[in-house]
Parts: structure tokens; C-alpha cells; sequence
């Protein structure tokens, strides 16, 4: 793929995982009141949830600098996976790092509109809860997790890690 096809292909990745990010957040601002629980599955509950954080929860005690400073955090990571994501020379990687970006976009808009990332998919098991998160979220790890798993296959292939 020629590079200005590969770095279209990963922007329309990005967008599509923002569009969605964007889309199950509205339907859930619409449906729910914050707090409020749906059960899908017996281990999969909705719930509104408001994050004034970074993942889950951490740092949400900053106070009132809290979400802009947490907006400059993200946009600058977000800056330098587009500066990574526009050299990697990797086509697996690319996509990953694209997949991030999306992700890490949809929590930034979040923040600037609500002051706080709009969490939903609530997963338990046995009375546990894991922390809520969001599809910007499940981007993020799930492009992470792709991203560690080409670095080391290239490594034992001999090529470069990213």
C-alpha cells in the first residue's frame, strides 16, 4: 500500500473508532441519568458514569485545574502518536497507533464538552466490579495490546521495535 493510501486507511480507522466513541456516548447521555444501572448480561450492566480522572479514576482529586490539565496531557500524547503514527514504517503498527489515536480523541472531546470522560460498560463478576470505561478506552488498550504484540513479533523476527 502506498504510503499516502496506509495513512488514509489509518485516519479513517481513527475516525471511525472516534464516530462510534462518539455515538454510544450520546446514546447513553440520552438514556441514563448518572448512576443509573441497565443490566445487558449477568455480568454487563450501562451505567452513566462521569470520570474526572485519567483511567480508572486516578488522579481525580487534582481539583479545579484537573480537567485542563488533563486535556493538555492528552492532547499532547495525542500529538506524538500522530507524529509516530505518520513514521512508522510498520503497517500493523501504523493501524495500532491510528487505533490509539482515535480512542484518546474521543476521551479529549469528552473532556473539553463535559469536563470529565463518559464512561458506560460496567463489567462484574461474584460482586466485583471492574472500573467503568468506554469504547475511546477499549481503543486505546486494545490498540496498546496490538501494538506490544507487533513490537515483539518484529523483535524475534530481527526487525526494529517500535
Amino acid at each position: 500500500m502506498r504510503e499516502g493510501a496506509a495513512h488514509l486507511a489509518g485516519l479513517l480507522a481513527a475516525l471511525a473508532v472516534f464516530g462510534a466513541d462518539r455515538a454510544s456516548k450520546l446514546l447513553v447521555l440520552r438514556a441514563l441519568e448518572p448512576g443509573e444501572v441497565v443490566p445487558v448480561l449477568p455480568f454487563l450492566n450501562i451505567v452513566l458514569v462521569y470520570n474526572r480522572g485519567v483511567s480508572f479514576g486516578l488522579l481525580g482529586g487534582l481539583g479545579a485545574a484537573a480537567p485542563w490539565l488533563l486535556v493538555l496531557l492528552a492532547v499532547a500524547i495525542a500529538a506524538l502518536l500522530l507524529w509516530w503514527a505518520l513514521r512508522e514504517d510498520r503497517p500493523m503498527a501504523r493501524f495500532a497507533l491510528w487505533t490509539v489515536l482515535g480512542g484518546a480523541l474521543g476521551n479529549v472531546y469528552d473532556r473539553l464538552r463535559h469536563g470529565a470522560v463518559v464512561d458506560f460498560v460496567d463489567l462484574h463478576a461474584a460482586g466485583w466490579h471492574w472500573p467503568a470505561f468506554n469504547l475511546a478506552d477499549a481503543a486505546v488498550v486494545g490498540g496498546v495490546l496490538w501494538l506490544l504484540g507487533e513490537s515483539l513479533a518484529a523483535a524475534r523476527g530481527g526487525r526494529r521495535c517500535a
